[in-house]
């Protein structure tokens, strides 16, 4: 699927998610209550959004690479950020034998990319480069933006199922406790599917993308692989799953429930999708 589809796919996901809002407003017939959570939910999410480079970081003990210390990645760095025409991000190596990367800030010029020791010691050169560009073109693409888009409208569901739970419902026109307290239940399930699904055509876009900056898509496609096998074998430590979308394979998702909510395409997928766009 092109970056295009997949971008198009992004907008009629994310409509989706505003009309299940809409849906679950008009069943429990409590419009203000709906406006309040979405407040609340959009405050929480910008915070997080505009300190989002200082939270990942912090969460996975990065320490800052610099020229002397990473000469290699740091031209690397540089180099990929200069095809992809935004200012060079900020680069992070982080303590975890865990091998993975992500990208993460509020827009192209407060943005940084990190990388486990794990993943510098698993990958070659160009496997290495071909996960940066992914990284990059996330940053190119405002992908955290949109994340916490989707994440806004998810914890609408959130906090109105704590209400609903705690303090029961009321609106203004008649709605039945049980049928709106099952519309709110259903709508948190069918948010967090969406925000999923979202997640994973953003992946999409940036393997593509990214296999443009890096000029060929056969390192990345190589990294692939290693990650996933390798992240089979070596957990990541401290584990968070709310992370799980910054990273270039999901870390934590095992079992048939949870990767129905996973934020990665199957690597089978992504890499059939890379192959197809040759």
């Amino acid at each position: 699927m092109t970056s295009f589809a997949n971008n198009l796919k992004t907008t009629v996901l994310m409509a989706a998610l505003i009309g299940l809002i809409g849906w679950v407003g008009w069943m429990i017939g409590s419009f203000s209550g709906l406006l309040v959570a979405g407040m609340i939910a959009v405050s929480i999410n910008l915070v997080i959004w505009y300190f989002s480079d200082r939270i990942a970081i912090t969460t996975m003990r990065g320490q800052e690479a610099d020229v002397l210390s990473s000469p290699e990645l740091m031209s690397l760095v540089r180099h990929l950020s200069k095809r992809a025409g935004i200012p060079m991000p900020r680069v992070f190596i982080c303590p975890q034998e865990a091998s993975n990367a992500f990208a993460t800030g509020r827009n192209p010029d407060h943005a940084a990319v990190a990388v486990t020791r794990g993943a510098l010691r698993l990958l070659e050169p160009d496997e290495l480069e071909g996960v940066m560009a992914h990284e990059i073109a996330h940053i190119k693409n405002r992908d955290t933006m949109t994340s916490t888009i989707a994440a806004s409208l998810a914890g609408i569901f959130s906090i109105l199922a704590q209400w609903a739970f705690f303090f029961g419902l009321s609106g203004g026109r008649e709605a039945h406790p049980i049928n709106a307290f099952i519309a709110i239940m259903f709508g948190a399930v069918g948010a967090v599917l969406i925000k999923a699904m979202i997640s994973r055509s953003r992946e999409y876009v940036a393997d593509a993308d990214g296999a443009r900056i890096a000029g060929s898509s056969a390192g990345l496609i190589s990294a692939l692989w290693k990650l996933d096998a390798s992240s089979r074998q070596v957990p990541m430590e401290n584990p968070n799953p709310a992370m799980n979308n910054l990273f270039i394979v999901e870390p934590f998702t095992r079992g048939v429930l949870t990767r129905l909510f996973a934020t990665h395409p199957p690597t089978d997928q992504r890499v059939s999708a890379l192959i197809s766009a040759k």
